[in-house]
């Protein structure tokens, strides 16, 4: 490394945001950015540690060469920095915004200090590389004459779609909305991850010779991500797929909410799952930045969210910016400890308290953090004054004790009504929305998700292969871009024979072919 007492000359300085103040009363990014020289320091921190977990499993799974192009960096060597970064990545423009960065809990430096800044860093070079023109369109120097449909226009299915057609693949994305993305559109709301960094990375796809297509519902049936019916859609009968095209990728996500049914009062009006909340926001907000009220209004309204996610800080975000009067974020979560406990052991993910984006802005807005834990959910009330909408949240109280290195939570009997005219299920995903897709593709299936080995990517049907949340439940992008990245791979290996594809577990190979 070439400053191997950086860790003890920096600080870290993580990413920086405009204030939450200034940044609630737009959907832009709220992300600023670090000078170079804070950038080379940043980078300057990576340690010649011998063994870089943070390329390991609890790391990152693309194998991203993360000590190389930070020390890159430190060096001022920003176009090498972008192609050590992108031998792994594809959308490290994505990765840079909204990853959790479980390689900086694998940081070997984060034992005892705080984690060097990868994310942050990886999201710099990309942006540099953008600005210097390095970026271009990938077209393969050959083309085999074999076609792959990749239904699905999430990360998953873009990262595949991307290493097929690098291999000369003809490929076609299906996507059932309007626009390609999947979450990376309209899952993520604009202020996390700016649409048109979405689009700028389509078109280089598109120029580099993947077709897409959109409002294509294969197998057709609803949508659980708030799209519903998806009346403008032309429905695509898989079998079409499998006899035009020699292998099929169902890349098409998770997006099962999970409910809360059992609940009194769940039928109310203002009830409504977290991805139905956030879709119909970004959606609103890029066809008529919001004048065609075509979204669920958080305006005026005391918020509740329930899930202390990802998810869930995404709706906090969206609801503070509508003017919500008030948002309470409740999970029956313990609060998480400030240091890693044993419960939470290196290098695995730290598990401790943080502020996200959301979060600041709630504290910044209304003085407090709206996060409350220890909240378990009992009902939905509804408003005395409109029959039919919910009006209150009535919740319980727990006591959370460890008893023989175990957490569990007791219910108190403290009950009380929060009031509450919009709520929002952020509490996860538990499987595919597509039931009528892979009824039709007659693939096997287990606890809501496609089966299919990793490694190989194959269903139990011929030509059909699977990858990303539809294949390992709902997860994080890197993993999707790693099964994307192996799906490719395990598709070129059964058509042509072989394959010169890199895909997650082909570090040092990589490493020695790029000298």
């Amino acid at each position: 490394m070439g400053k191997p007492t950086g860790f003890m000359e920096y600080d870290r300085r993580p990413m920086p945001s405009r204030p939450p103040l200034v940044r609630i009363g737009d959907f832009y990014e709220i992300y600023a950015r670090h000078d170079e020289q804070t950038l080379a320091d940043q980078g300057a921190r990576c340690m010649d540690c011998g063994v870089p977990f943070c390329q390991s499993e609890p790391g990152c799974p693309i194998d991203n060469l993360i000590p190389e192009w930070n020390d890159l960096v430190y060096r001022g060597n920003w176009e090498e920095a972008y192609r050590r970064l992108s031998l792994t990545n594809n959308f490290p423009e994505f990765t840079g915004r909204i990853c959790p960065a479980p390689c900086e809990s694998a940081c070997v430096l984060g034992i005892n200090e705080p984690a060097v800044t990868i994310k942050s860093i990886e999201c710099a070079i990309i942006d540099r590389a953008f600005e210097e023109g390095w970026v271009t369109p990938e077209v393969p120097d050959h083309r085999t004459g074999k076609k792959v449909a990749v239904v699905g226009s999430g990360p998953a299915g873009l990262a595949a779609a991307d290493q097929l057609n690098k291999a000369g693949h003809s490929v076609t994305v299906f996507e059932r909305d309007d626009r390609i993305g999947g979450l990376l559109m309209y899952g993520v709301p604009n202020m996390k991850l700016d649409k048109g960094l979405v689009e700028r990375r389509v078109d280089l796809l598109r120029e580099a010779g993947i077709e897409f297509v959109t409002n294509a519902n294969v197998g057709g049936g609803k949508s659980d991500c708030g799209s519903g019916e998806l009346p403008e859609t032309k429905v695509i009968d898989p079998q079409q797929l499998l006899d035009d095209y020699d292998a099929v990728l169902l890349a098409c996500g998770a997006l099962k909410g999970r409910d809360l049914e059992e609940l009194p009062g769940r039928g109310l009006e203002g009830v409504h799952l977290a991805m139905e909340y956030l879709y119909q926001n970004t959606k609103s907000l890029l066809d008529s930045e919001l004048k065609d009220g075509h979204y669920i209004d958080a305006a005026g309204k005391d918020v509740i969210v329930i899930g202390g996610g990802d998810t869930g800080t995404d709706c906090i975000g969206t609801a503070i910016r509508h003017g919500c009067n008030s948002v309470t974020n409740i999970t029956r979560r313990n609060r998480e400890p400030d240091q890693r406990d044993e419960d939470h052991p290196w290098p695995g993910p730290a598990g401790t308290f943080y502020v996200d984006y959301g979060h600041a802005e709630g504290a910044a807005k209304f003085d407090r953090d709206p996060r409350q834990y220890g909240i378990l959910p009992k009902a939905f009330v509804e408003d005395p004054d409109k029959p039919g909408r919910v009006g209150f949240m009535e919740v319980e109280h727990l006591d959370w004790q460890k008893q023989d290195g175990r957490w569990t939570s007791t219910p108190t009997g403290k009950v009380e009504r929060l009031p509450a005219q919009l709520v929002l299920l952020a509490i996860g995903f538990t499987g595919h929305d597509t039931p009528t897709l892979i009824q039709q593709f007659g693939v096997d299936t287990e606890w809501g998700q496609v089966k299919a080995e990793y490694g190989d990517f194959r269903t139990s049907v011929d030509k059909v292969y699977a990858a990303g949340d539809i294949r390992r439940g709902a997860s994080l992008i890197v993993w999707a871009i790693a099964e994307g990245r192996g799906a490719a791979r395990a598709i070129d290996e059964d058509l042509m024979g072989h394959s010169d594809l890199p895909a997650p577990g082909m570090t040092e190979a990589l490493m020695s072919s790029a000298g």
